[in-house]
């Protein structure tokens, strides 16, 4: 049951952007590309064991990028910005 789970969380987003919005009770999760927020919500609260008041969910399209005068391409990705409730948080710099 909890591979379900892993399937839909990809990893957690570490970026100067996200360390910001953990200020304000936001975690942000890199998710499977057909990930809904109610599977996203419930994913989060059995994995970390916390209660998630809302998810918002973005599709980023991959960017075109040279590499020594390359063309190659990152691939699509989607987030999700789950927003914990009071007293919850979630410490991604560790493992599960």
């Amino acid at each position: 049951m909890n591979e379900r789970y892993y399937d839909i969380i990809v990893s957690p987003v570490i970026t100067e952007k996200a360390t910001m919005a953990s200020e304000f009770n936001q975690v942000i999760f890199r998710v499977a590309p057909k990930a809904t927020k109610p599977q996203v919500k419930e994913a989060v609260e059995k994995l970390f064991d916390v209660k998630v008041k809302a998810v918002n969910t973005l599709n980023r399209k991959g960017k075109t990028k040279r590499f020594r005068g390359v063309a190659g391409r990152q691939s699509d990705f989607k987030k999700a910005i789950v927003t914990l409730e009071e007293g919850h948080s979630i410490d991604v710099t560790t493992g599960l």
